[in-house]
């Protein structure tokens, strides 16, 4: 057995067969998951009861909860830390692929925001402290000590194959694990319940909106208070922003320390485990179509978005949100459009490629190809709802046209972009062009090669050589010269092309992460699906479903950069 299980601090136990180490492992493995599952059933019982009318649970239960479980991953990572510091046994490998440096920089950038978030919610709550629990505002400080800390320990040790307190480790990490997606139920309902409250104020007055507050309409307890102050305001409105940082965090965050969780007692064989280091190459070898067109699909996306804001969310008329709509669902079809086709030609190019296929195990690349397939199925939900109530609703205009395009170039993007990022995940990496055996070497040293000037010295047949050749030559016919030389230029085409594709995926699928993050849904805003399913369902599937299609576009990002940048 390649993995070694131990209850203790040693690393092995001598007396142990491998059977009897594979069945702990799977052991340990088995009661760690389910303490995962109970604390994850008990989590998401407080946080969907919490948000729903005439249930006697509040939002400060569920803080009481999530403040413990964080506070105990915050003692158990100092142990963790502490432990493997001072045992030399603790950690014999690493795995390369891991925890690359732009997740864990990527990680590092949603906890700075995070943070933030944090600060504006104490600021918050501590302009109306008096009437508000205690815990509203040790929740917020608990939270950033967690930030830092959890930051700390995945940018140090998200490679560790550790080989110490082996059932310890595993419940530690599934225990981490749980309480970031506990972090992230209660971070997008509250998100989901503040913009509800938002829309039904734009509809009423103040007045009637605290009448049903009172008369039994699920809110947080701080909107029972009064928030008068100007900043008040600001941080209220500041830390509801910065929501989808904080969301993106617990999910990169769950991510990176489910592979630790897989790593946990793995040995790693160096020789089938290929390192690769980040080189700044973005500007090199390329023709720069790919990030030309990225941006100025980004710049163009990123005037979209204001333009939606101010019309839909500050305008009233219902002729401005038609044209906001209009607008939002051209500039998606044009982009999805583009995205889809650059996938099937990547996809195209596969077929010239001569790597072969990686099937080394590898942790990582599993989650990465179960997080693109799992969180796809977020945006194929909203897709699908919206084709039906489309299609059978009437009567039908442009905009629900538009809307029925929008809905089916999304499924086939996702559909294209998952083999296109996919197929590029099992591939071996590329070979350096300096990699050649010696006879080519020679060749590639000649700066300048005139082929006919030594097709006059060097016969067609390359049988007989003349008495001046060098004993151990070898004849070179000027077709096989020619060959040589051009192989370099024939192989690097499709690199060029794979990174131009890739360029322009990565800049389109950020646009296209900014774009709901910060506030443009069309799905709440477009009346064919209200309609259809109704005030209640709508918004529900919705709610569920975003936050999957919105974590997508990140993890391709992250995954575009991992196999081609």
């Amino acid at each position: 057995s390649s993995q070694i299980v131990s209850f203790s601090h040693q690393p092995h136990q001598p007396h142990s067969t491998p059977a009897s180490k594979e069945v702990w492992k799977k052991g340990g493995r088995m009661f760690s998951i389910l303490l995962a599952v109970h604390l994850a059933l008990l989590a998401c019982t407080l946080v969907s009861s919490g948000a729903f009318e005439k249930i006697a649970v509040h939002d400060y239960d569920v803080f009481f909860l999530l403040t413990v479980m964080m506070l105990i991953v915050i003692v158990w990572i100092i142990f963790y830390l502490a432990s493997t510091s001072r045992c030399p046994d603790a950690i014999l490998c690493r795995d390369s692929h891991a925890g690359p440096i732009w997740l864990r920089g990527g990680l590092i950038l949603f906890a700075i925001f995070s943070l933030v978030m944090d600060v504006f919610k104490i600021g918050y709550y501590s302009s109306f402290y008096s009437c508000l629990s205690a815990i509203k505002i040790i929740y917020p400080i608990v939270q950033a000590i967690f930030v830092v800390v959890q930051t700390y320990f995945l940018w140090l040790s998200a490679k560790d194959c550790v080989h110490v307190h082996l059932n310890v480790t595993r419940c530690g990490l599934m225990l981490t694990l749980t309480t970031n997606l506990a972090v992230w139920m209660s971070a997008v309902t509250d998100e989901s319940v503040h913009k509800a409250h938002s829309k039904l104020k734009k509809n009423v007055t103040e007045d009637i909106f605290r009448w049903l507050l009172k008369a039994g309409m699920r809110s947080s307890s701080a909107e029972e208070c009064n928030c008068n102050s100007q900043i008040c305001q600001i941080f209220k409105n500041g830390y509801f922003w910065l929501y989808p940082f904080n969301i993106e965090y617990s999910l990169f965050a769950s991510a990176m320390v489910y592979v630790m969780w897989k790593n946990v007692g793995r040995f790693i064989d160096h020789h089938s485990h290929h390192i690769h280091r980040l080189k700044f190459r973005l500007f090199r070898r390329t023709f720069f179509v790919g990030i030309m067109l990225g941006l100025i699909i980004l710049v163009s996306g990123l005037g979209v978005l204001v333009l939606y804001e101010v019309q839909v969310n500050s305008s009233t008329e219902s002729s401005k949100k038609s044209q906001a709509l209009t607008m939002y669902y051209i500039f998606n079809i044009v982009c999805l459009g583009l995205m889809s086709l650059v996938c099937i030609g990547g996809s195209v190019i596969y077929r010239f490629d001569k790597r072969d296929m990686d099937r080394h195990k590898n942790p990582t690349r599993t989650l990465d190809v179960a997080l693109l397939m799992g969180a796809a199925l977020g945006q194929y939900a909203i897709s699908y709802y919206s084709i039906v109530a489309i299609v059978a609703s009437t009567p039908r205009d442009a905009i629900s046209a538009l809307n029925l395009t929008y809905a089916l170039l999304m499924i086939a993007q996702h559909t294209f972009q998952n083999i296109f990022i996919i197929e590029g995940l099992h591939r071996q990496p590329p070979k350096e062009d300096h990699k050649h055996d010696s006879h080519q070497k020679d060749l590639y040293g000649l700066t300048f090669v005139n082929i006919n000037a030594v097709s006059l010295r060097v016969p067609d047949s390359a049988s007989t050589l003349a008495p001046s050749t060098a004993p151990g030559a070898e004849g070179i016919c000027p077709a096989e010269l020619g060959r040589s030389l051009t192989a370099p230029r024939k192989m690097n085409w499709r690199r060029k092309f794979l990174r131009e594709i890739s360029m322009f995926l990565l800049l389109s699928n950020i646009i296209l992460w900014i774009m709901p993050a910060f506030g443009a849904r069309p799905q709440f805003d477009n009346d064919t699906e209200l309609n259809f399913y109704g005030d209640s369902m709508w918004p529900a599937i919705v709610d569920i479903c975003l936050p999957f299609g919105i974590f997508y576009r990140m993890h391709a990002v992250a995954s575009l950069l991992e196999v081609y940048i």
